[in-house]
């Protein structure tokens, strides 16, 4: 009947004059009425609001109401679940005898409890992920179709009433389906799970279950595994020296080199190429001198920001002083640090081969073997220096690029530092208080008296 009436009926939308409405007659006492009237209602302290049976078609105007714990908007003509982004504290949501097709629009709503999407037209169950603590929900009515599907919500741990009733998923094996899948849950269909029954199915259903656990234990493990390597390579992104700990820069210098296989081929070259490993060795050691000193020193610069945030009574100079002098430290180690050195030796043999073998093309000698690419290179002199000169830069280029990275961003984290720790006011005269602030805000007083 109601849904009939929903049909209709004219529809409407949420504003200001409907929502004050509905607090005003659903909320407010005889004294607060009063005070209403008076004052105006807020509506960042109204904790439940229910706006069923007034053909509604979208949800709206809701951005006030911040403290919201319980939203009743069943019984409407709703098509998008929407408009529900700032009701961060809602525990309760009932949407149900709408027209909803699709689930979505829950990302904040991760206080939520219980949902109710009952009697709509949503085939699929989905975008629930943050709703970690839902113990109830009904979605009674609707066109799921899947088992597999209804299996997603094994994810909430703290489900224990679940409706699935008048879906074409419910079917014979249904009860023994979820009871066996859903282990911790006890009223399904608005009837209680007993013991007899999640038995039976714990039987019938033993080795898909266990089958099925050691999948999600090993799905677990790969996602841990993927988590601790995002965050390794974010404490070496926090430290300025990602990608350091091993051969990605020197790879990267040879990767971007138009010419590199062309003058590789060419007599003489071979030799030097069987160095590679040498100066790839050499490279690679460098950068992990690198890597560990930038390592080493974000830590101690975490130390040294993290002791002074926690209420230490050290002075700003000291702290100032310190950060420069870790800093100092940090870009004298760094300086030492050569990589231009090992390339120009590179650069100075390969220049020798390739003038050996422009005269010998020159002088009409050339090598049998030599490939006829390599004697077309080699018939130009100005092409041949050009190919070196830009196989150097752009090596030299990819150092440079890393080194001005590095050095920009630690110089940018001590900006930061030394804004954090040396923004002060002076309050009065005779006696001046400093105060210091992070984010904007007022963190640590200091008084010379």
């Amino acid at each position: 009947m109601s849904r009939q009436f929903a049909n209709t009926a004219a529809c409407s939308l949420i504003d200001e004059e409907i929502l004050k409405k509905a607090v005003f007659e659903q909320t407010l006492h005889d004294q607060a009425k009063s005070i209403a009237k008076t004052e105006g209602i807020h509506f960042d302290e109204v904790l439940k609001i229910r706006l069923e049976y007034k053909h509604i078609v979208k949800i709206d105007h809701l951005w006030d109401f911040t403290s919201l714990t319980r939203l009743d908007l069943n019984n409407n003509i709703i098509e998008r679940m929407e408009g529900l982004d700032s009701l961060m504290n809602l525990t309760w949501l009932n949407l149900s005898f709408n027209r909803i097709e699709k689930m979505e629009g829950l990302e904040s709503l991760q206080r939520l409890e219980l949902l109710n999407l009952s009697n709509n037209r949503i085939s699929v169950i989905e975008n629930m992920d943050g709703l970690e603590k839902l113990s109830h929900f009904f979605i009674a009515n609707n066109l799921l179709e899947q088992l597999d599907n209804v299996l997603y919500l094994r994810k909430f741990k703290n489900l224990f009433t679940l409706n699935l009733f008048g879906n074409p998923v419910s079917k014979e094996n249904y009860t023994f389906f979820i009871a066996a899948y859903f282990p911790n849950l006890t009223c399904l269909d608005y009837r209680l799970l007993n013991e007899k029954t999640k038995n039976e199915a714990a039987v019938k259903y033993h080795y898909i279950i266990e089958e099925m656990r050691h999948n999600e234990l090993q799905k677990q493990q790969a996602d841990d595994a993927e988590q601790s390597r995002k965050a390794e390579l974010q404490s070496h992104t926090d430290a300025f020296v990602e990608f350091l700990n091993g051969a990605h820069l020197f790879n990267s210098m040879f990767n971007d080199d138009p010419e590199a296989e062309t003058i590789q081929s060419v007599t003489g070259v071979d030799h030097l190429v069987r160095t590679y490993p040498l100066f790839l060795h050499q490279m690679v050691e460098l950068c992990m001198k690198l890597f560990e000193i930038g390592l080493a020193e974000h830590k101690r610069r975490q130390t040294e920001v993290n002791s002074f945030f926690s209420g230490q009574t050290r002075a700003v100079t000291d702290h100032q002083q310190k950060a420069s002098q870790i800093l100092a430290k940090f870009e004298q180690q760094h300086q030492e640090v050569s990589w231009e050195e090992d390339n120009d030796i590179y650069n100075k043999n390969i220049r020798e081969i390739a003038d050996a073998t422009l005269k010998k093309v020159a002088t009409e000698s050339p090598e049998d073997d030599m490939p006829e690419e390599v004697k077309m290179l080699f018939s130009d002199k100005d092409s041949v220096m050009d190919a070196l000169v830009t196989g150097h830069d752009n090596h030299l280029l990819k150092i440079n690029d890393r080194e001005t990275q590095l050095v920009a961003r630690v110089s940018a984290w001590k900006v930061s530092l030394i804004k954090e720790v040396g923004n002060w006011n002076y309050l009065n005269a005779g006696n001046p208080i400093y105060i210091f602030y992070k984010d904007d805000k007022p963190l640590l007083h200091l008084s010379q008296s």
